[in-house]
């Protein structure tokens, strides 16, 4: 759970705690009215809890809020959207998802990518996204919806063309050895960034094996300044916090720093090519 989610539970706990000595109530008056054990109130107020709805209208009920339900439910749905569970936002299938992330990265002038084990998702060709949406439909056991999710997916690539649009992607040199599908599938897709190499608004950067550790990081997604995305094992996290942002990007701009791009970027991505060539069987 990031600080952001701890942050604006603890700004709606303050809040709610305002409206009961607003009220004149005190937390025992509270729990008392509402049906509820008296630690829940202090598990909310101090945001080790976020309220749910019905909470929250019970709450403005016994200390004649009403008027501020509304406010208050938005404002726990979005706390919601900081910590989503992966299993939660896969339930409906994985298509839906990728087209949220086609809406998010449409109204977004700068992305910032960075991925230590894997092709970033805007830059896979169609067999090696198919690959990688396969094993986490496998993984989580969502819906089958392979086919609409891989499709959904190289249509979001159509961004990359849009000239109001910059991307910066920065990945580890392990992600070119990471295999995804099989070593046919690896050759179009190392094939692939060498051709988005070429792309006027495409920057992309491989850091390679030996350098130094730097900072702590993980996979994330940069959305302008406004909001990083980044996926534990279980679920997704959506940082807003402007302090936090602000670390991130601190982090991206170290990676960045130590990332090769350019003529020592296509030697790193050529030699895994040759690598990969090599795992074929030759048909003699």
């Amino acid at each position: 759970m990031t600080s952001s989610v701890h942050q604006a539970r603890e700004a709606l706990g303050h809040r709610l705690r305002d409206i009961r000595k607003d009220a004149g109530l005190t937390g025992r008056d509270l729990a008392v009215r509402a049906g509820w054990h008296s630690s829940k109130i202090s598990k909310i107020e101090y945001g080790k809890q976020t309220p749910s709805e019905d909470d929250i209208r019970t709450w403005c009920q016994h200390t004649g809020a009403h008027k501020q339900i509304p406010d208050l439910i938005a404002t726990v749905r979005h706390i919601e959207s900081m910590y989503v569970e992966l299993r939660r936002s896969l339930g409906a299938g994985i298509n839906r998802r990728q087209r949220a992330f086609g809406k998010r990265e449409s109204t977004t002038s700068l992305m910032r990518w960075y991925e230590p084990l894997l092709i970033p998702g805007l830059l896979h060709t169609a067999e090696y996204a198919g690959a990688i949406l396969r094993q986490v439909i496998d993984f989580y056991g969502t819906p089958d919806d392979l086919d609409t999710a891989a499709a959904a997916r190289m249509e979001r690539q159509q961004i990359l063309y849009r000239s109001d649009h910059r991307f910066h992607f920065v990945v580890a040199h392990q992600a070119l050895h990471t295999m995804v599908g099989n070593p046919e599938v690896m050759i179009g897709q190392l094939d692939r960034l060498l051709a988005v190499m070429s792309m006027p608004r495409v920057g992309l950067g491989i850091i390679p094996t030996d350098a130094p550790y730097v900072v702590p990081t993980n996979q994330f997604i940069m959305f302008d300044d406004q909001l990083v995305h980044l996926e534990t094992v279980s679920a997704e996290i959506n940082v807003t916090q402007p302090r936090e942002i602000a670390l991130y990007t601190k982090t991206f701009t170290a990676l960045a720093g130590q990332a090769v791009t350019g003529a020592p970027a296509r030697a790193l991505i050529t030699e895994a090519l040759n690598h990969w060539r090599g795992q074929i069987p030759s048909d003699d």
